[in-house]
């Protein structure tokens, strides 16, 4: 494999770096300092908000996706790109929810008429979803879903319950799976839904941190009615729908590339911070630490450029399994990062919310939330699960 880049995509790369490393100079102080933050705080998520016009203006948002969709139809290298800087200056602007998750399913297996109406939206900036997954009774186990939709005319009638629905507060819309079929069990019988967080019947309770920020939230649908042309796929086969994925760029080269720059600023900060006499950077464990974090960033991102190669090589066939092995990779490298930066701290790791906070308490509210990486989006278990039956062809121990 050769990761070297062309001298286009070279040119590509200084001109995204160009624009975030001046747009991000306007960022609140607290952006950057958790996803709690560019949610939870209103200064943050206008910002953010107002960072993806600018990108929508300039064709960015939507890259890969046809043109009469928003797309530039780039290729999957260059979205590569974008996100790897993207990561490192820590941007705002992309709403990963409705740009890396709903989007390629819409591509795949939308129809004409729900293409045209939610994409282009999405691809100016205009419309931010929500995913409503997990039930009380149905989180890494997805397929026991019990929120109901009953057919009603040209409408389903949805009722239940959706837990940890991150951002739904903000959302303008979200995809939501339900249960059209109770005979039918576990993945069987259920749809695929988009419908807008304004519906009638919608009521959205917070669910705060341990830190008390609001990123998560508990939906309720009492009688929502959803119009049938907002299902995606037939009914009965939403869970095919939900498993779809188009030929887009799922490395997790933005996070390994957030931990480099969360790196460089730590040992900027051990390197300026004296404990006694002599500097954090000074002792000889500490530095030992930081190499061996700097090592597995390293790793990451070169497994990431594989997984990208092997995409562009291979095409969709080792998608799941590559993007299950990146996720555990990259979300248990923010853990002991995260920790291994608390230790290092000492006593100020503790500290939030207040002068005396380093690096303005981001280890101390990280320390709470990377936990959650762990398990948002399927907990590191099922992803290793994953990884051995799709990836390695072992027996299901499911």
């Amino acid at each position: 494999m050769d990761f070297r880049y062309t001298p286009e995509e070279k040119a590509l790369e200084k001109e995204f770096d160009a624009f975030f490393r001046e747009e991000m100079k306007n960022a609140p102080p607290e952006w950057g300092t958790s996803l709690e933050a560019m949610i939870g705080v209103d200064e943050c998520w206008e910002f953010h908000k107002a960072t993806a016009k600018k990108l929508a203006a300039k064709g960015w948002l939507a890259r890969p996706w046809p043109r009469e969709y928003g797309g530039e139809e780039a290729s999957l290298i260059e979205q590569f790109i974008f996100n790897d800087v993207m990561g490192y200056h820590k941007g705002a602007g992309v709403d990963h929810w409705g740009i890396a998750l709903l989007a390629p399913t819409l591509l795949v297996g939308a129809n004409e008429e729900q293409k045209m109406e939610h994409l282009p939206p999405i691809a100016r900036g205009e419309i931010w979803w929500t995913q409503l997954w997990s039930e009380p009774g149905a989180g890494s186990d997805l397929a026991s879903h019990t929120t109901r939709a009953v057919r009603d005319g040209d409408d389903y009638i949805i009722n239940g319950q959706k837990v940890w629905t991150t951002g739904g507060h903000r959302a303008d819309w979200g995809f939501l799976l339900a249960r059209t079929d109770p005979e039918q069990r576990r993945s069987r019988g259920l749809s695929f839904f988009l419908l807008d967080m304004k519906s009638p019947g919608i009521t959205i309770k917070p669910i705060l941190h341990m830190e008390k920020s609001h990123l998560f939230n508990e939906v309720f649908f009492d009688d929502v009615r959803v119009p049938v042309r907002n299902r995606v796929g037939e009914e009965n086969e939403g869970w095919v729908a939900s498993q779809m994925t188009a030929n887009f760029e799922r490395s997790m080269i933005e996070l390994f590339s957030f931990l480099r720059r969360e790196l460089e600023e730590f040992i900027e900060y051990c390197r300026e911070t004296k404990r006694g006499d002599t500097s954090l950077a000074s002792n000889a464990l500490v530095r030992h630490r930081l190499a061996q974090i700097a090592i597995d960033i390293e790793a990451g991102r070169a497994f990431s450029y594989s997984i990208v190669w092997s995409q562009i090589k291979g095409g969709l066939i080792m998608a799941a399994p590559l993007a299950a092995a990146a996720k555990v990779l990259a979300t248990e490298l923010v853990q002991r990062f995260t920790y291994i930066g608390c230790d290092i701290l000492g006593q100020y790791g503790q500290v939030g919310e207040s002068g005396w906070a380093p690096l303005m308490g981001r280890f101390e509210k990280g320390y709470q939330t990377c936990p959650g990486l762990c398990m948002a989006g399927g907990t590191s278990e099922i992803m290793r699960n994953l990884i051995c039956s799709l990836g390695l062809g072992l027996p299901r121990s499911w």
